[in-house]
């Protein structure tokens, strides 16, 4: 069987090496990861992507999708990718707070659909990454303080199974499977839409403040205070940044679930430090949620490095406000706790998680010697926070060359990979970090 026969079996295009548009289409968001897949099947509707997996099952080959290719890991060798982002219905019931969003839909997309009704779903920070896959993957969110895993929020995902067969999975159709996808990956079968809970958000206050470089330790400092005590309903995020030809900057972003009085009483003690360059804070529309951070919206190459932070002491808040960052771009501390430690009856493979902290690092990639001059100084600083790095990593946030495993703890790890073997044994289903990997 050749995968030129694919051209008769999906409606969508197909594009096998060697044609027009292969390599641009076959290229993931990251543009520093390689991707020498074997054809790219731009996936019409549902039925598509059924005839995909049913060709590749019958044909001896794995299929990854990708909507728009965030998260990719360089693992798809070999593979059909599958891109779903034709599938970008948005649905919102706003008398039952819930969405109906295809696989390709964007969270931005969604948002501009919820926030008229005064509601909201589980964004996080970009607008442009995919529902289904930040979804699958477990969903770090402005809210999570307040409403856990965004994965959590989930009623009921349309899927094709490793067999090609379509199947509407519940908590009480399929207990097994539902568990799996609300957070445990792409591995268990391909999603083609998504029902989730929505949440109130009549008011939002946010927005990123900005000061010169020497104020670190400040804005650090004071950024622990504030988290100490920080109502669920407020999440905020330390960053320290390095533009292009500009000096070093540092910030605080914040995103409120409440009023702008009472947001901005929460963050008073910001506006006591000094050389404030930028601050955007103000109330937020739900649709303008993804400006805050003002994520980049075009693909570009970068290396990131996420580690999770058990506590910060005296010795990590130096390397985290005062080490140098230089390759990278800048590193940032979001804090976590909330319903995000909780332990929540029914709750997918994602939580709890006990680490109130997150680090994240992130640099340029252009070539080679950029790409391992950032890793080197991510492992750097990520050996020099010691024993406060707790050694997981949020599946989600997963980078390069990091496993699956790294995400999970041992008994999760063990369920997921039974249900795995259980329902794709002929490996026709690829995430971009394989649990069996």
């Amino acid at each position: 069987m050749t995968h030129t026969e694919l051209r008769a079996v999906a409606a969508g295009r197909v594009l096998l090496p060697g044609d027009d548009g292969f390599e641009q289409a076959s290229r993931p968001w990251n543009l520093s990861v390689e991707q020498r897949v074997a054809a790219v099947v731009e996936a019409a509707d549902a039925a598509d992507v059924a005839a995909t997996v049913a060709y590749a099952r019958r044909a001896g080959i794995a299929v990854a999708a990708q909507p728009s290719g965030h998260g990719a890991s360089g693992d798809a060798d070999g593979v059909i990718l599958l891109r779903t982002g034709a599938l970008d219905e948005v649905s919102v019931d706003p008398e039952a707070r819930t969405a109906r969003v295809g696989a390709g839909a964007k969270w931005g997309e969604v948002l501009a659909a919820a926030g008229p009704y005064g509601l909201t779903g589980l964004a996080g920070s970009s607008p442009v990454v995919s529902v289904t896959g930040y979804t699958l993957g477990g969903g770090l969110s402005w809210f999570g303080r307040r409403h856990g895993f965004a994965a959590d929020s989930v009623r009921a995902f349309d899927v094709v199974t490793a067999d090609g067969e379509p199947a509407r999975v519940t908590a009480d159709s399929d207990p097994d499977l539902f568990w799996a996808l609300r957070g445990g990956g792409g591995d268990f079968a391909l999603v083609t839409a998504v029902e989730f809970d929505l949440y109130p958000a009549p008011a939002l206050y946010g927005g990123r403040m900005l000061w010169q470089g020497h104020r670190a330790r400040e804005v650090f400092d004071a950024f622990l205070e504030l988290t100490a005590g920080a109502p669920d309903e407020l999440t905020a995020w330390f960053d320290r940044v390095r533009f292009p030809q500009a000096p070093p900057m540092v910030g605080i972003d914040t995103a409120f679930l409440g009023d702008e009085a009472e947001g901005r009483a929460l963050l008073a003690r910001l506006d006591r430090i000094g050389d404030l360059v930028v601050d955007t804070r103000g109330p937020v529309a739900v649709a303008d949620l993804g400006g805050i951070a003002d994520d980049p919206t075009d693909p570009s190459p970068g290396r990131g490095r996420t580690e999770l932070l058990t506590a910060v002491d005296e010795v990590t808040a130096k390397v985290l406000a005062e080490e140098p960052v230089e390759p990278m771009f800048g590193l940032q501390v979001r804090h976590l706790g909330g319903a995000l430690a909780a332990e929540r009856p029914g709750a997918g493979p994602s939580g709890p998680v006990a680490e109130p902290y997150l680090v994240y690092m992130f640099g340029p990639a252009a070539d080679p010697a950029q790409a391992a001059a950032v890793g080197a100084r991510q492992a750097a600083l990520a050996e020099e926070l010691g024993e406060a790095v707790s050694g997981r990593k949020p599946y989600t946030m997963l980078g390069r060359g990091e496993r699956a495993e790294q995400a999970f703890p041992a008994a999760t790890l063990a369920r997921l990979r039974g249900i795995k073997r259980a329902r794709d044994p002929h490996g026709v289903l690829r995430a971009n970090y394989p649990v069996l990997g």
